[in-house]
């Protein structure tokens, strides 16, 4: 993808306002579906949004949500479903009570529906609900054949559409089922079907103790990096903070590996600015990512290949650096 082409996107939640375990009437007045799509409407090269599914306010129709997209300059990129809410707080697709179970299956057919409406590119699945807490809590085996039948189940009644799963190591339960690139990728493979895929979150990589380039190889060489996030934290935690603000040189070789690769997409933010103006969070992550473009189109490629080759650290990070703190 040539510079200037590359689309941005974000999580509709990045204009949303906070809660936490202290501030637990939030960081701000709550804000409406229509005043987030009108702030994000505000960020520059922003153009597609992830919106959450079903919307807070159940009086809100899909023709005035489309409405506030097309006065912003918005596309939809996907509908995410809220199966991870209290109401399923023993899981959505391996929750232990089959009416919960059916109750998930229904609301990401209509978020399926509102992908056809809005034109969108994928349901996107983060089942946070589904796993466990203690030892001896689950029998691992059904556990594991549940959260791929609930997915599976999806897939197949809508075999037109994508389904992306975003895995990450923990939070809400303190283990989730789908906790890594790998154990994701086995789950997939074991559905055989063609319309699932990961999302992935740079940020639940880092967090889980991958590689966020690693981890996006290894779902291109199984053709099933569908979608991604990006975003910034230490590691310990989801902190969902400003994309490179923390690991900027991996998240370059993030982009170099997509670069390589050939692959195409949305470059989405994933951040919750919790105290931060939200556009200007939001503009910032913006800038540094088309800083990594224009490193991108500066790198030499064939040098990294051959530093690459003799797994030569000094050469390849010289490469990098020399690229990219030039670019910004």
């Amino acid at each position: 993808m040539t510079m200037g082409t590359q689309r941005y996107g974000a999580g509709i939640w990045h204009f949303a306002t906070y809660v936490d375990r202290y501030a637990t009437d939030g960081y701000g007045e709550a804000r409406s579906l229509l005043e987030m799509i009108d702030l994000a409407g505000q960020v520059e090269d922003l153009t597609v949004v992830d919106i959450n599914y079903p919307f807070v306010d159940p009086s809100l129709s899909l023709d005035t949500v489309e409405q506030a997209l097309q006065r912003n300059g918005l596309s939809v990129i996907g509908i995410t479903p809220e199966i991870y809410t209290r109401q399923f707080a023993k899981g959505a697709f391996t929750n232990p009570d089959a009416g919960i179970r059916r109750l998930a299956n229904e609301m990401c057919n209509d978020a399926a529906d509102v992908v056809r409406r809005f034109g969108a590119d994928y349901v996107k699945l983060w089942p946070g609900q589904d796993g466990w807490d203690y030892p001896f809590q689950v029998d691992h085996r059904k556990l594991w054949q549940a959260s791929i039948d609930g997915v599976a189940e999806l897939a197949g009644q809508n075999p037109d559409l994508k389904f992306v799963i975003e895995y990450k190591p923990r939070e809400p339960r303190v283990h989730m089922s789908y906790d890594s690139v790998a154990r994701t990728l086995l789950g997939i493979e074991k559905m055989g079907l063609p319309n699932v895929g990961i999302l992935l979150d740079f940020g639940h990589s880092l967090y889980g103790g991958e590689s966020p380039a690693d981890a996006a190889q290894l779902a291109i060489d199984h053709g099933r990096l569908f979608g991604m996030d990006v975003n910034d934290n230490l590691r310990g935690w989801d902190d969902d903070l400003i994309a490179g603000s923390v690991h900027p040189i991996e998240l370059f070789e993030f982009f170099y590996t997509l670069r390589k690769n050939g692959w195409e997409g949305v470059w989405q933010l994933d951040q919750f600015p919790f105290r931060e103006d939200s556009v200007a969070a939001a503009n910032s992550a913006i800038g540094f990512l088309k800083a990594v473009e224009r490193a991108l189109d500066k790198l030499d490629f064939e040098g990294m290949q051959a530093a690459q080759d003799r797994q030569d650290a000094v050469t390849a990070l010289n490469l990098a650096r020399a690229a990219l703190f030039s670019s910004y």
